[in-house]
């Protein structure tokens, strides 16, 4: 098995010494410990996969109709996020989804690609999305190299057993000049570095997560595998109603209920604002190119 300390060893990224058990097990797995640099402030777990079987059956996920209906909320604000953000790196674009899921981005920009194409393990998404007449894979060797203008990879890298594999096969499979576009959940996440809180880090550390990024992480991941013109931002993707959730109420859903009528345009973006400013956003983005 792959080793994913040996992988962030390789990159220089942790060490022996500076390594300490952050947690002894993760929400899901009991005795499945968990690491933290305390210089780089990488969070990781070092010799465990939950195998491919667990993505291909999907078991583990709690909403069961992903596939039907209307997306929930996350899934429909990340949706709108994203659709209105990398419009330039998509419109009249051959694209590609990492870890498509349901294919929520494919279906609904569908007509604003030249191509588009998905990357995903889940059988019940695979038969949606080619009932929906998406180009689908399991993998990315089934990819011709040099064929695809926009890779996203939307909370995928962090799942991959060997990452610097995937991103390899990526660089391949992209145009000269073409885009790589990768979010990861942030190891500085400002519940779990500034405020300590312990309930949200119980939830949040999970046995498919096996990297939590810095941004020091990711920029080195991408330029050990061939990307250059890097740039790294950080992105809010639960507002402040959800983390005076977690602080007073010691659970998630603050931006579902009552108290997410404080969750205004303006609010929500000075709150991303002032977390940027001292890098604790929940997510990083990476935008890259070969």
């Amino acid at each position: 098995m792959s080793n994913i300390k040996k992988t962030l060893q390789s990159l220089n990224l942790v060490q022996d010494e500076t390594c300490e058990v952050y947690a002894d097990c993760t929400r899901d797995v009991p005795n499945l410990k968990v690491y933290k640099d305390r210089m780089s402030g990488i969070i990781f777990i070092e010799d465990f996969y939950t195998g491919e079987e667990t993505y291909e059956l999907g078991e583990y996920r709690e909403i069961k109709t992903e596939t039907t209906g209307q997306p929930d909320l996350e899934r429909s604000t990340d949706l709108d996020r994203r659709t209105q953000d990398y419009k330039q790196f998509y419109k009249g674009k051959t694209v590609l989804d990492l870890g498509c899921g349901a294919g929520d981005f494919l279906l609904s920009n569908y007509n604003s690609f030249k191509g588009c194409i998905g990357i995903e393990l889940e059988e019940r998404c695979l038969d949606h999305l080619r009932k929906n007449k998406i180009n689908c894979f399991n993998d990315l060797v089934s990819v011709k190299s040099s064929s695809i203008d926009t890779i996203f990879a939307f909370h995928s890298l962090e799942h991959f057993l060997e990452p610097l594999k995937m991103l390899a096969e990526s660089f391949r499979i992209l145009k000269e000049g073409g885009t790589i576009i990768i979010e990861v959940p942030h190891a500085k996440d400002f519940l779990l570095q500034q405020l300590n809180c312990n309930d949200f880090k119980n939830f949040t550390l999970w046995s498919q997560h096996l990297i939590l990024h810095t941004r020091e992480s990711l920029f080195k991941f991408l330029t050990s595998t061939g990307f250059h013109n890097i740039t790294i931002q950080g992105k809010q993707r639960y507002p402040l109603s959800n983390h005076l959730t977690w602080l007073s109420k010691k659970r998630p859903g603050g931006h579902k209920n009552i108290l997410s009528s404080i969750d205004n345009d303006q609010l929500k973006s000075a709150y991303e604002a002032s977390l940027q400013m001292i890098d604790a956003t929940d997510t990083l983005v990476a935008i890259a190119k070969k």
